[in-house]
């Protein structure tokens, strides 16, 4: 959280404030939002009390402050061309973010959530059927998403800290939930809309102009058209100087903190 101690930050966390009350305005949604930046500035002043789990290890840490950051992020995995989508990440040196959904995807290919981890990617929470958690009940949400750690843990043996609800839409109640399970909430700032589209030049196209630093890729390791977009988007953002990082690092040396929405800006 930002606090104000002995005066320090307290336009930040004014602004903060400000910013969540007219999120609530919009959105029946309180809780806190911050982006990578407030994040990474907040641990630097503040680090000793800030708590929840994702951070990045010391041997995978990066200075997103200093060097030009994004993040690639997969949602409702594993599919059938995950592998492949692997092994290109392998190829090209990435870590990236997944998503996973649990109902026809990490129930039926747990070997491959296995190699996720095992390859150094981070496994995120996605739900388990894809139902929009603000049409749900808190015990329907608490559902959703723990049957899904669950899940994950058996095959990883960890538990996720990041989850990213269905479409983006959350609330209250989903963000007490997430915090009750210790899961932070992840949106994106860039998105190649890959769930309307086949075409692969298109999907790399709409990602390479929407790219910034900070940004977190919103894809879908589920579509035809996405794989085959992934090394050409890699390759050219690898040339215009981005480093490609997982959430955690993104974040780094803050950490994802459960129930606290997670979401960059284009002016970061």
């Amino acid at each position: 959280m930002f606090r104000t101690k002995q005066g320090r930050r307290r336009g930040p966390a004014l602004a903060l404030v400000a910013a969540a009350s007219l999120m609530y305005a919009l959105t029946g949604c309180s809780a806190e939002r911050v982006t990578p930046g407030e994040a990474r500035a907040e641990a630097g002043t503040d680090s000793g009390n800030r708590k929840g789990g994702g951070g990045a290890s010391a041997a995978d840490a990066v200075d997103c402050a200093a060097v030009k950051c994004i993040a690639l992020t997969f949602d409702a995995g594993p599919g059938k061309d995950t592998p492949r989508l692997l092994d290109t990440l392998k190829e090209k040196r990435v870590r990236a973010t997944f998503f996973l959904l649990g109902s026809k995807h990490v129930d039926r290919y747990p070997e491959v959530v296995k190699r996720i981890a095992a390859e150094g990617h981070e496994v995120a929470n996605h739900t388990w059927s894809h139902r929009i958690l603000t049409d749900l009940d808190a015990a329907e949400v608490r559902d959703e998403l723990s049957r899904t750690q669950d899940a994950i843990e058996r095959i990883t043996g960890r538990k996720p800290t990041l989850m990213r609800p269905p479409q983006g839409r959350t609330d209250d109640t989903v963000s007490d939930v997430s915090r009750e399970l210790g899961l932070a909430q992840v949106l994106w700032s860039i998105t190649a809309k890959d769930y309307s589209t086949v075409d692969s030049a298109l999907i790399r196209e709409r990602v390479l102009g929407q790219a910034h630093r900070d940004g977190i890729i919103l894809l879908h390791d589920i579509y035809d058209g996405t794989v085959p977009a992934v090394p050409g988007i890699i390759n050219e953002l690898k040339r215009q100087g981005y480093t490609f990082v997982t959430v955690p690092q993104l974040l780094a040396p803050g950490k994802a903190e459960p129930g606290v929405i997670y979401r960059p800006e284009k002016d970061d």
